[in-house]
This record gives structure tokens, C-alpha cells and sequence, in this order.
């Protein structure tokens, strides 16, 4: 075992010098500058955050309500198709965020297969905030599917016999019973979902554009004031940074102490 450990050193070594030096370096520039609060203040800045957290919060929303009865479906049915099913919801996971936006556009596009119905009556998506939650949830929702599916696997099916055989209906051993127990999983997996959505950068510049305090988001903003305010895209950047690092932390911190820790 300590031969072991000795091999794993180095290795450990470089990859946490690997992602943490990186970041460390962010902070080492943004820290030294005294117009950090002035910095916040500007709207790129402002619009950017209030945006990002509105679409995230509303993409991780939607791969809740949409995602659990789905992931709970492949953990617990077998079905034709259900494979090919699997493959689709891992699709997004997998392909560069250009061709998800690309994809988005050409379905909700103007010109798209269900843009086009869409304009006549009206509504348009590409390049609006709906446009930013829908590239969001089409990146970020397979993440939520992934954790919540092993969660719903990891239940024994015989304590939610055991509700039935106690009148419990269906639904209420759901919520009474599964939920509870897969509960680690699906907050582990809403997490992830809500981190993915906030750093979304390349389907949502394709289909939502950049436009500042409409569609710009954090990471979108990050990329336009590296052009002209190297400030503000590190006090953004910084900004992400401990957003994500303090709420996966913290996500864990509470799964570790809660009565379930076993199975985080």
C-alpha cells in the first residue's frame, strides 16, 4: 500500500497543479486591482449575472420536472426502443456545443423546421432569453438524467413493495418512499445540471447571439470583454469560479453530514 501511494503522488501532483494553478492565476490578477467593486458594478457585469442565473435556475427547472420521470423510467422499465432512447438523452453529452446550437437554430430558427410555424403566429425564439434556457437544457438535462437514473437503480425495489402492501398508492411511494432515498443522486445531479447550464458558451452564442443584458450571459460576457476589458473578464471569470466551486462544495458538504451520505 505506501509503495502504492508513492506512485499515485506525482500523478496526484500534476493534476492538482493541473486545475488548480490555473485558477489560482485568475484570482492573482484580479486581486491586486483596487477597482474590483467599481468593476462589478458595470452592466456587463450586472446584466450578465442577473441573466445567467435566471436561465440556469430555469434550465435546471426544466430538467427536473422533465428528467426525473424520464430517468426514473429507464431505471425501472424495459422497453423496445429504450436503448436508442439512451443513447439520445447521452447524445448532447457528447457532441461539441456548436452543432447543439446549430441544431437548436435550425429547429426554432425562423427558418427552422418549427420556427417557421412558430412565426406565423408570432413567436420567435432564436436570439431571445428562451432561446439562452432552451441551449441551456439541451446541453446540461442528460446530466440531471445520467445521476438520477443511478440514484433511482441504487433503491431497493422491495422497501417500495413493502409501501404497497401498506396501501400506499403508486404516486405516494414515489414521492415517499423513492424520492427520499434517490435523493443524493438527484441533488448531485440538479447540481451538475445548474453548473453545466451556467458555463453553457457555444450552443448558446450559435442560437441566442451575444447581446448584452438580452442574451449575454456570464461566460458569453466573459468572451466579449476579453476584446476591450481584460478586468472584467477576469472579475467574471473569478466570479464563476467561486459560484461553482462554493455550491458543489457546499452540495457535498450536505450530502456527507445528511442521514443518506452513505450513498453521495
Amino acid at each position: 500500500m505506501e509503495r502504492l501511494f508513492w506512485l499515485s503522488l506525482l500523478p496526484l501532483v500534476l493534476l492538482v497543479g493541473l486545475l488548480a494553478l490555473p485558477l489560482l492565476s485568475i484570482f492573482l490578477r484580479v486581486l491586486p486591482h483596487d477597482g474590483i467593486w467599481e468593476t462589478v458594478q458595470q452592466p456587463i457585469v450586472t446584466e450578465a449575472l442577473r441573466l445567467s442565473f435566471l436561465t440556469s435556475l430555469s434550465s435546471t427547472l426544466f430538467a427536473l420536472l422533465c428528467g426525473t420521470p424520464v430517468a426514473y423510467l429507464l431505471a425501472r422499465s424495459r422497453f423496445r426502443g429504450a436503448a436508442l432512447l439512451d443513447t439520445l438523452i447521452d447524445l448532447p453529452m457528447v457532441l461539441p456545443p456548436t452543432v447543439a446550437g446549430v441544431a437548436l437554430l435550425m429547429t426554432f430558427g425562423r427558418r427552422g423546421i418549427l420556427g417557421t410555424w412558430l412565426d406565423v403566429v408570432g413567436v420567435h425564439i432564436s436570439f431571445t432569453p428562451v432561446a439562452v434556457i432552451l441551449a441551456q437544457s439541451f446541453v446540461s438535462a442528460p446530466f440531471y438524467i445520467r445521476a438520477a437514473r443511478a440514484g433511482f437503480q441504487s433503491v431497493d425495489q422491495d422497501l417500495e413493495r413493502v409501501a404497497y402492501t401498506l396501501g400506499h398508492s403508486p404516486l405516494r411511494t414515489f414521492f415517499q418512499v423513492t424520492i427520499p432515498l434517490a435523493f443524493p443522486a438527484l441533488l448531485s445531479g440538479a447540481v451538475m445540471a445548474w453548473a453545466r447550464a451556467l458555463g453553457e458558451f457555444g450552443a448558446t452564442i450559435m442560437f441566442a447571439g451575444n447581446l448584452m443584458g438580452r442574451t449575454q450571459t456570464m461566460p458569453l460576457a466573459i468572451y466579449a470583454a476579453m476584446e476591450s476589458d481584460l478586468t472584467a473578464a477576469l472579475v467574471l471569470s473569478a466570479m464563476l469560479i467561486v459560484v461553482s466551486f462554493s455550491v458543489l462544495f457546499g452540495v457535498r458538504l450536505l450530502l456527507h453530514r445528511s442521514p443518506y451520505g452513505a450513498y453521495a
